[in-house]
């Protein structure tokens, strides 16, 4: 398969076009003509190049890039040797941010909702990243504190919670990463209770003013899902070899 080909089946699954984002979606690095396998993975982080070129990768399909917001655009540091060993070993490296969080079935927010039980009913927030649904088997939790357990324990990671006083919370909103920003319009939707990766000082006032639970369960482990979602469902497609390799970060 060659990489350009591989690039338009992305593009066309992901519609990159239609986000404002903060960096390149596509193709980040450009390696070699013909790909045969793909790792994927939540951030193009040096160990995750490494993984890739011990398994024989052509190319790495992630979530995060190599460019952040307020980035000083420089090739020095960490970005030499993640690039340097990227063109060493003539790996391609494809990156989509927001298009990969907004998907509807194989994108970060609805594969996070399909692993703790949810079906989104109604999107919200900026780009309509954010999603508003209820527990997929029509139930609904006890309470906070039975959502909150529940993510932990589907999640295997321990949460930041505040939760409200709320009992048997039916509409429960979410949008994975570092969305607490996103809170206010979770809110607005009629969300009982808020599941995202971070939390920051206000998102604590207001869920205790605003009596809307806020749970925090960890940026990288609510964006384990959408990338070896995408990059599994194009390989199928495509005849190429695929494997998904998550290298652990406690944020």
């Amino acid at each position: 398969m060659n990489r350009a080909e591989l690039l338009a089946a992305f593009d066309t699954l992901l519609q990159p076009e239609r986000f404002k984002d903060y960096g390149p979606n596509g193709l980040q690095v450009e390696g070699k003509a013909d790909v045969r396998k793909i790792i994927s993975g939540v951030t193009a982080s040096l160990a995750l190049i490494e993984a890739a070129v011990a398994a024989d990768a052509d190319a790495i399909f992630v979530h995060h890039g190599l460019f952040w917001r307020g980035q000083a655009g420089t090739v020095t540091g960490w970005m030499k040797q993640r690039l340097a060993l990227l063109l060493k070993h003539d790996i391609n490296l494809y990156a989509y941010h927001l298009p990969l969080d907004a998907h509807p079935e194989l994108g970060n927010n609805a594969q996070l909702g399909l692993q703790l039980g949810l079906t989104a009913t109604s999107r919200f927030g900026d780009q309509n990243l954010g999603f508003l649904g209820t527990k997929t088997d029509g139930s609904s939790f006890e309470d906070a504190l039975a959502l909150s357990e529940h993510v932990k324990k589907v999640l295997n990671r321990p949460v930041a919670h505040v939760l409200s006083g709320l009992d048997d919370p039916k509409k429960i909103a979410w949008c994975s990463g570092g969305a607490q920003g996103y809170f206010e319009a979770a809110i607005a939707a009629g969300a009982d209770a808020f599941i995202t990766g971070e939390i920051s000082e206000p998102q604590a006032h207001y869920a205790r003013e605003m009596n809307v639970s806020f749970i925090a369960c960890g940026h990288h482990a609510s964006e384990r899902y959408g990338a070896p979602a995408v990059a599994a469902h194009v390989a199928a497609q495509l005849g190429l070899a695929h494997a998904f390799i998550d290298i652990d970060n406690p944020a």
